[in-house]
Order: C-alpha cells, then sequence, then structure tokens
C-alpha cells in the first residue's frame, strides 16, 4: 500500500520547497516499475482552505485537500518561504501539524518550514537545520536543542529538516534510500537528471 505523503503549502510558500520533493516523490513512482515495485506514494498538496495559493515568487497553485479533511499521513512536509512568519502563529495549523505528526512516519520540512515544526512541537528539543539566512533567527527562539548550519539535511528521530530550497531535493533523496535503498534512490536521481554542477 503507498505511503500518503502530505506537503503543506500556504501564501507565501517558496516554490522550490514544495516543487523539489514533489519531483523526488513522484518521479520514485515513475521509477518503480523498473524495480518490480509498485508505485510507492501519494502524494497531494494540504492547505488550510481550498483556494488558490500564492507562493513567495508569486506561483499560483490550487491544493489537493484542506487541513481539516486530511486523512492520517505517513510522511509530512512542511516547506519553508516568507509565509512561515506568519503562519508560526497559527494556531489552527500549528494544530494540524501537531496532531497529524503524532503518528506520521515521518516529519520532514525544508527552509524556514523548521520554524513551523518547532513552534508545533514535533522538532521542538531536535536537532534542525534550515535556511543559512534564518539560523540565528530559529536559535533565538529556543525551541531547538540545536539549529546546525552547513548541512544539507538533518535527522533526529524521525524528524528529517532540511536547509533551504533546493537541499529539499536532497532531503527527499535521503529519505528515498532510507525507505528503499541507495540504489533505488540513484535511479530516481538519475531520472530526474539531478546532478548538480553549477556554472559558476
Amino acid at each position: 500500500m503507498p505511503r500518503n505523503i502530505g506537503i503543506l503549502i500556504f501564501d507565501g510558500v517558496e516554490e522550490l520547497d514544495f516543487v523539489g520533493p514533489w519531483e523526488v516523490f513522484t518521479m520514485a513512482n515513475e521509477v518503480a516499475p523498473k524495480f518490480a515495485l509498485e508505485p510507492p506514494f501519494t502524494v497531494q498538496l494540504i492547505a488550510e482552505a481550498m483556494a488558490p495559493v500564492r507562493c513567495a515568487k508569486a506561483m499560483r497553485v490550487l491544493p489537493d485537500r484542506i487541513i481539516r479533511d486530511t486523512p492520517a499521513l505517513d510522511i509530512l512536509l512542511v516547506p519553508g518561504g516568507i509565509g512561515t512568519r506568519r503562519e508560526a502563529a497559527n494556531l489552527t495549523l500549528l494544530a494540524w501539524i501537531r496532531q497529524i505528526a503524532t503518528n506520521a512516519e515521518w516529519i520532514t520540512s525544508v527552509c524556514t518550514g523548521a520554524l513551523l515544526l518547532t513552534a508545533a512541537g514535533p522538532a521542538r528539543g531536535k536537532r534542525v537545520t534550515t535556511h543559512w539566512a534564518f539560523v540565528e533567527t530559529l536559535r533565538a527562539r529556543g525551541e531547538a536543542a540545536e539549529v546546525v548550519e552547513g548541512v544539507r539535511y538533518v535527522r533526529d528521530g524521525n524528524v528529517v529538516t532540511a536547509a533551504g530550497v533546493s537541499a529539499g531535493i536532497d532531503m527527499a533523496l535521503w529519505l528515498i534510500a532510507e525507505l528503499f535503498g541507495a540504489e533505488f534512490a540513484r535511479a530516481v536521481k538519475r531520472a530526474m537528471e539531478y546532478d548538480p554542477a553549477p556554472p559558476v
């Protein structure tokens, strides 16, 4: 039975924070038959309301579900973006994250999504990472045991936090390897042609 992945979105969410992992998880579904596997994931975008979400760079997307109608998730992914500063005070959303995380196999974030995981509770008292420009702000909140910098992702138990933006792709590939092995994760990476070689 496929694992149910829910990716939270909200106004001001950073596009690549969620689109990058979405690509990894859905590409895994395409690669799976080559490994004699059933597609391993269902992936859905989840928001507080069934309305277009305007992302940080003005992309608009529609959620598949709203939080009050979301069943249990196996994997929760909370992206970052400027909107996390507002949502860190959204008690309804924080309560939903806390409740979903109770039974989730993995709780993950990208970039400043770590702010929502620490504020809601699942990452409180844990080692986390976030975008380099947000490290000191997250440290100052005093909710995480340690905010690690200079790494792509950090695992503490079943909580995995990724650094900024593109680091979410690395974190999702790591999770694929954890669930299905390195060979499968490498095949997903190759299918995506993800082999960073910056021109500068």
